[in-house]
């Protein structure tokens, strides 16, 4: 018998996103709500206990509610929004981040979705913390330019706009108050004492995401040069089909790196570039793939015990 998924919110960016991935396999069976009744809650409290996995793709105070809804059902919940992505009793979706994670995911009841930035961030941190190269109490500054899909709705309307105004011609900086709502997870699962200093751009093109953490050499303990952080880097990910480092000078040639370099793509790719003194990582993938819906298929892949990569290569 196919599992069954419901897509709670299947209407917003993410929602379409995992839609668009699951409706074209033929390993699942996929619980559409009546257009008229996709705000009920009696009938999404219906489908949620027919299904096996439960996609929230909705605000954040909808979430907590869907999730108080779902009690007393057998469902098991993937959600993408910033609700519980630091609450106990929810695992953290991103199954390259250290050993037993994929398993933890596989058998939780609550999986919760990474944060677009804070994916690419914590790809490039946390593998230094857990290796003793990074101090959990660094000083660390990130910066991490993404397309304007990651916005939503509104926000693709307003850079799709005929009309759109001078200003969304270029990139905007934003939360600068140091307040951006994925700042907790950044902090917590790279187990860093304190946040990093966090400059978000977005840009005018649809999707792709560089996430770019600077570096001094004498931040770090136990490495002397490029080589040793790369590999340190390589080893983590040794082996994943979805998250992989690029061959060292990679980010050396041609002198640039472009945001939208793996849009359409639902991995990851991480790129060291500098000198043995002063580099950055950058984390190139798609806000929309691995940075959201791609993330949130391969948790459900995982918690169904179907291929990990199923759908998304």
């Amino acid at each position: 018998m196919k599992p069954k998924i419901y897509i709670d919110g299947k209407d917003g960016t993410t929602g379409l996103q995992i839609y668009d991935r699951l409706a074209a396999r033929s390993d699942i069976d996929l619980l559409l709500i009546d257009e008229d009744k996709r705000k009920d809650p009696a009938e999404r409290k219906k489908l949620m206990a027919a299904a096996d996995i439960v996609f929230l793709c909705l605000p954040d105070a909808a979430a907590v509610e869907a999730v108080a809804l779902a009690e007393g059902t057998n469902a098991r919940i993937i959600d993408a929004s910033t609700a519980h992505r630091t609450a106990p009793g929810w695992v953290y979706g991103f199954p390259e981040l250290k050993k037993g994670q994929r398993e933890a995911i596989a058998k939780a009841k609550y999986v919760a979705n990474p944060g677009c930035h804070a994916t690419g961030f914590i790809a490039i941190a946390a593998p230094l913390v857990q290796a003793g190269v990074l101090p959990a109490d660094a000083d660390l500054c990130c910066f991490s330019l993404t397309g304007y899909s990651g916005g939503g709705k509104k926000m693709i309307a307003q850079y799709e706009a005929p009309e759109k105004g001078e200003a969304l011609y270029s990139p905007g900086l934003y939360g600068l108050g140091q307040n951006h709502k994925h700042l907790p997870e950044m902090q917590k699962i790279c187990g860093l004492t304190k946040p990093p200093v966090f400059t978000p751009i977005v840009d005018d093109y649809y999707k792709g995401m560089a996430t770019t953490v600077p570096l001094h050499m004498d931040q770090l303990t136990g490495v002397s040069t490029l080589h040793e952080v790369w590999q340190v880097l390589a080893d983590h990910y040794a082996g994943e089909k979805l998250v992989r480092v690029a061959p060292e000078g990679a980010g050396d040639l041609g002198g640039k790196l472009y945001g939208n370099a793996k849009a359409g793509d639902n991995g990851l790719t991480l790129v060291a570039a500098g000198n043995d003194e002063t580099f950055t990582i950058t984390a190139l993938f798609d806000n929309l793939g691995k940075g959201a819906s791609g993330a949130a298929v391969q948790n459900m892949n995982l918690m169904l015990g179907l291929e990990e990569t199923a759908g998304l290569l």
